[in-house]
């Protein structure tokens, strides 16, 4: 899949910053080097032909560019594909407003984020998790309501982008359920939980560097917005960021991990050509 066309303008001006500093360095060269008439033919297409390999190196490489670096307002933040497991900091870990841990396939999913923390990442008994989420003191906002008619999962119900500080974890409640435990949110609902979630984090982060998914790249639905690509939502993430009061101070940074079967359709030169990100 080509991500960046041939013709792209940035590919067309990073070749160019190329080429301006191999003539220059061409042309002190030829002041103090006698070139052969007989060799300027050759040497001519031979300086074309690395022309044209280098332009075709910058467009491939920016095809599958897989890591960026980015200042958004100050804080360092770097978009790359990964394993947000393997992180250093706190990892953000997207639950939904119930703290659900039934990996059932029918509350989570095994092969969501949420299943493979709770199924592999763990280390103690899901019980063990239950409790400390039952005890953790969450703010008096943060819990809505009991919903005593849900039939399966907990009854609790949490106010979007709260979280929950678990070891090395940020559980946070993202999605929201329907009757039939399926993960719906409209865009307001989406916009609202990364509103809250930069806020908590900024309050609890404690100048360690956090990692967190694209939220909403799985299983979860926004609703009149079926077709928005991962790399739209990575673009929202990163402008609600920008007009947070979250601010990371150095060396702590943001993190956004892009698992490796999602990057094929996220272009990165144009975050990265985009002024703060966005």
């Amino acid at each position: 899949m080509t991500k960046v066309g041939f013709f792209d303008r940035r590919v067309i001006e990073n070749f160019l910053k190329i080429t301006s500093v191999i003539s220059a360095t061409l042309s002190l060269l030829v002041l103090f080097v006698d070139i052969p008439a007989e060799c300027k033919i050759t040497y001519g297409w031979i300086f074309i032909g690395l022309l044209i390999l280098i332009y075709l190196a910058i467009w491939v490489w920016s095809n599958n560019l897989n890591k960026i670096d980015v200042n958004i307002e100050g804080s360092d933040v770097t978009i790359k594909v990964g394993d947000i497991f393997l992180e250093a900091g706190l990892k953000a870990i997207a639950f939904n407003e119930y703290f659900d841990t039934q990996v059932d396939n029918k509350i989570i999913a095994e092969g969501s984020l949420n299943g493979i923390f709770i199924k592999k990442h763990l280390g103690v008994p899901v019980s063990d998790l239950d409790h400390y989420i039952e005890n953790y003191p969450f703010d008096s906002s943060a819990i809505l309501e009991k919903n005593t008619g849900r039939k399966l999962g907990k009854q609790l119900r949490h106010q979007i982008g709260t979280i929950c500080i678990y070891k090395d974890f940020l559980l946070t409640a993202f999605s929201k359920f329907d009757d039939d435990n399926k993960a719906v949110l409209t865009m307001p609902e989406y916009l609202e939980f990364l509103i809250n979630f930069w806020d908590k984090v900024n309050n609890v982060y404690a100048q360690q560097s956090v990692s967190t998914p694209i939220f909403g790249s799985g299983i979860t639905r926004i609703k009149g917005h079926k077709n928005i690509s991962d790399e739209d939502l990575l673009k929202i993430m990163l402008w609600t960021f920008r007009i947070s009061e979250m601010r990371f101070k150095y060396p702590a940074k943001l993190t956004v991990v892009i698992h490796k079967d999602k990057i094929e359709k996220i272009n990165l030169l144009d975050i990265k050509s985009a002024r703060n990100g966005v």
